[in-house]
């Protein structure tokens, strides 16, 4: 009764006119921002992080939620007419989504998409409703060994599933810790690894490397990639709407992928990508029609689609509730918070409840807007898809270098954003993920101070970690995630030499 209670003070936030029109502006934004290939919410998150600086935070997150959502909607337009997935999402959407398209179908490959998309949608909302306090009241229970060991955990799960192996994940890690170490040492106060520059005594803003990493790095590298690709867009023939066969094909797969897409979205590094390829896989474990798939099976757009956006409900529990991402965009929201010295945690729920709530609340709002937006007017997010890409990458270039600057109005910050966005360009060629790079930026400083109050509550002894149950169950799961994959790969090796 009491999260009834609290949810309706959110609708009291969300439905004022103010935050109604920051919310419609935030799932237009991440509708567009997901038709376009190549440009995720985190991309466009970041972005809009140094120019909300002076927004309230309430209206900021609420924006920033419906950019989330809208584009993780927008994201399956790209996939299904372009054979391109508008985000990491909805890359499995493209195996089926585009052959319905080459066979006439792509409206209703939009469409089941689109009411997939809103059913997931809100369930996953009602599941972090009810799931976000009760994980608020567990993490209260918590002291700082635990918290030290969950932050070890949520490391090395971005880090060895984020990418294509284990050392570059570490290494991207290892790289955000580096840069979250920079500046005043926290207890005594010594400089570190600021090199006589004053700028860097203060540390480097998390906006600059989200802005870098994510605007900067990721654009370079689209546009690089670009020149190599060639586009067909495949036009919409038909009616939009499903017939009764595509929705009794349908209903099953969006239930399964919302349950799949919210399970696994609560987990450290749980993502969008692992819940839809599991989607997938399920249906077409489950399906009669197995053939189909690949060949334009409307259960393989359904399913993932729902699990996309199960997911990005999902995320938000445990970045709200224990202030630990598991996502790019719920990493980069993170540094959100930081910009407005909130830190996200069980607290929140207490000293922000107008932002925590409301800010759930628009994301019933935003669903509906959402399936307003898909369905109607999805001839003017296809015309999106015509937009000249060296016009779309060099105005996001312009923004994050003018965003980067305004922050704080000097110079050293360009130079940051300037070099550390090459390094992300470098990354994205060479393979090593970004998002163990941002946590250990934003996390590092948190993870420091945890292991300092855990050592001084025990007078110095490390045992405090492995003598508390719950912390030894984190760091033994760490181990095991980092470790196994090693042992399989080792293994694997032996057999291979002992073949004939």
């Amino acid at each position: 009764m009491e999260t009834l209670t609290l949810l309706a003070h959110g609708f009291s936030v969300a439905l004022t006119p103010y935050n109604l029109m920051w919310a419609a502006i935030g799932v237009t934004l991440g509708t567009a921002i997901g038709v376009l290939p190549g440009i995720g919410p985190s991309t466009t998150v970041a972005l809009l992080l140094p120019m909300t600086f002076g927004l309230d935070p309430t209206s900021a997150f609420i924006m920033f939620a419906g950019i989330y959502y809208g584009a993780q909607y927008g994201g399956s337009t790209a996939a299904i007419l372009l054979n391109t997935p508008g985000e990491a999402g909805a890359m499995m959407t493209t195996l089926d989504g585009n052959a319905m398209a080459r066979k006439g179908r792509g409206a209703q490959a939009l469409a089941t998409a689109a009411i997939g998309s809103f059913i997931a949608g809100t369930i996953g909302t009602i599941g972090l409703t009810f799931v976000a306090k009760p994980m608020a009241d567990i993490a209260l229970l918590l002291g700082p060994p635990e918290y030290f060991a969950l932050m070890v955990l949520a490391f090395t799960c971005v880090s060895a599933l984020f990418g294509d192996s284990v050392t570059r994940g570490l290494l991207s890690l290892f790289f955000g810790l580096f840069l979250g170490s920079v500046g005043l040492e926290p207890l005594s106060g010594v400089p570190r690894f600021a090199f006589g520059v004053l700028e860097l005594l203060d540390g480097i803003d998390t906006v600059i490397v989200a802005v870098a990493l994510f605007a900067v790095g990721e654009t370079l590298y689209c546009a690089a990639r670009f020149r190599f690709t060639k586009e067909e867009i495949h036009a919409l023939k038909g009616s939009l709407w499903m017939s009764k066969a595509d929705w009794l094909r349908s209903w099953k797969p969006w239930l399964r992928g919302t349950g799949i897409g919210f399970a696994i979205g609560t987990l450290p590094a749980g993502g969008s990508e692992v819940p839809t390829v599991l989607s997938y896989v399920t249906e077409k474990k489950l399906s009669k029609h197995p053939e189909e798939f690949g060949q334009g099976a409307i259960e393989g757009v359904a399913g993932p689609e729902a699990a996309n956006n199960a997911s990005a409900a999902a995320a938000l529990g445990p970045l709200l509730a224990i202030g630990l991402p598991t996502s790019a965009t719920a990493a980069i929201m993170l540094a959100a918070f930081q910009q407005y010295g909130i830190r996200p945690g069980p607290l929140l729920f207490q000293s922000k409840p107008d932002l925590v709530w409301g800010m759930i609340a628009s994301l019933y709002v935003g669903n509906a807007m959402l399936l307003i937006l898909n369905l109607p007017l999805i001839g003017i997010w296809v015309r999106l898809l015509k937009i000249p890409r060296h016009w779309l990458y060099a105005g996001i270039l312009c923004f994050s270098v003018l965003g980067g600057y305004t922050l704080n109005t000097n110079a050293v910050d360009l130079a940051i954003l300037l070099v550390i966005g090459l390094a992300g360009f470098a990354m994205r060629l060479l393979k090593v993920p970004i998002v163990p790079c941002l946590l250990g930026l934003i996390l590092g400083p948190m993870l420091e101070t945890q292991l300092r109050r855990s050592l001084m509550a025990s007078l110095g002894d490390p045992t405090i970690f492995v003598t508390r149950p719950i912390s030894l169950s984190f760091l033994a799961i760490a181990a095991t995630v980092v470790l196994v994959p090693l042992l399989m790969r080792v293994m694997r090796r032996r057999a291979v030499a002992a073949l004939p």
